[in-house]
């Protein structure tokens, strides 16, 4: 992501623009009124741009800070000291390690930054192997930029000293399953994206993402019935969750979700092989049609029949499949509560 590509992303998205799960940015802007004897004579203002990018396959998180800066009228900016610096406020697990590199910048003035062709500075992290936690050794941390400035004596000045952009957590893994992925593993931004479907005449998936668009928005005309059913996956606060590890599990979503269509549509439902039984959330999901089973669920917490399941075209629910089976590995989702996805349906 470029600098010209984050202003523009932040002229939408506030203070924060995902561009994928391997490009986002940040901004915050210090705003200024400069006085004379009680009269404003100027204004100026220090935008703090933080744009973070991981390569394909990477453990390494590339940042870099941009500073654009801009004053009307009479003021004393040139001479305003500016100090950046970042720092790591929490990383998780406690045993995580994470290398710092890049730039290390120390205080300078408005006048000999703004002198720079393209002023500001870098920084990386690398998450260490082998010091995360669970089976796809993930690790995250907090990545905070801060930036704070000195107004010159002499001047009357209203306005902050500090910019602290919002940043997501970098997370690092070693999720071996992820098609393309490195032996060591790889990087990326803890954001829950959304896959996509379509239910656009001609889109292969059509009649799956229908199905979904139906369990979301008519879910009391869906089976299993349950006048109840609130499928999670439309919002990053309830997102779906990849179930990877345990393939009994994943089988147990898929039997629950086959008893259903046989039960509603008849032991025939899949018409010599014409139909498959569809089911949201995937089997591939720990929110899937066997979530509430006493073996998965034993405080009985889970939300019962809280699933959909539909005979639909083998061809649409493979084409959904492939959907699903891509995203998961352009987008690194690992498997369990340390990740998530949500789902959009166009």
């Amino acid at each position: 992501m470029t600098k010209k590509e984050c202003l523009k992303g932040l002229e939408t998205h506030e203070k924060f623009y995902i561009k994928s799960r391997f490009a986002v940015c940040s901004g915050s802007t210090l705003n200024s009124v400069w006085s004379i004897n009680d009269r404003p004579s100027g204004e100026s203002q220090i935008a703090f741009l933080s744009v973070g990018t991981i390569a394909e396959g990477s453990r390494t998180v590339n940042f870099r800070h941009y500073y654009r800066f801009e004053a009307v009228g009479q003021t004393g900016a040139p001479a305003m000291i500016i100090t950046p610096k970042v720092s790591l406020p929490q990383t998780w697990p406690a045993s995580a390690q994470i290398s710092q590199g890049g730039d290390f910048p120390s205080a300078q003035s408005w006048a000999t930054l703004a002198a720079q062709p393209e002023p500001g500075f870098s920084h990386n992290l690398t998450g260490k192997t082998g010091t995360g936690s669970g089976r796809d050794d993930a690790l995250f941390t907090i990545f905070q930029p801060d930036l704070t400035v000195k107004y010159p004596a002499g001047w009357q000045v209203k306005g902050p000293t500090r910019a602290t952009p919002f940043f997501l957590a970098p997370r690092w893994d070693k999720a071996s399953y992820l098609a393309g992925s490195r032996a060591d593993g790889g990087a990326s931004f803890s954001y829950a994206v959304a896959m996509p479907f379509s239910t656009k005449p001609g889109a292969k998936e059509r009649l799956a993402a229908q199905h979904i668009k139906d369990a979301y928005t008519k879910p009391t005309k869906t089976e299993p019935a349950n006048t109840k059913k609130d499928i999670p996956g439309r919002t990053a606060s309830r997102p779906l969750t990849r179930l990877f590890h345990d393939k009994e599990r994943r089988d147990a979503n898929r039997r629950e979700a086959i008893k259903v269509c046989k039960a509603e549509w008849g032991a025939g439902y899949a018409e010599g092989g014409k139909k498959q039984c569809d089911e949201f959330p995937f089997s591939t999901t720990y929110e899937g049609a066997a979530q509430a089973l006493k073996k998965y669920d034993p405080q009985g917490k889970a939300p019962k029949k809280n699933f959909s399941a539909r005979p639909i075209p083998k061809e649409d629910n493979g084409a959904g499949g492939n959907i699903m089976s891509g995203f998961y590995s352009k987008n690194r989702i690992i498997d369990g509560p340390d990740d998530g996805f949500m789902i959009k349906v166009s």
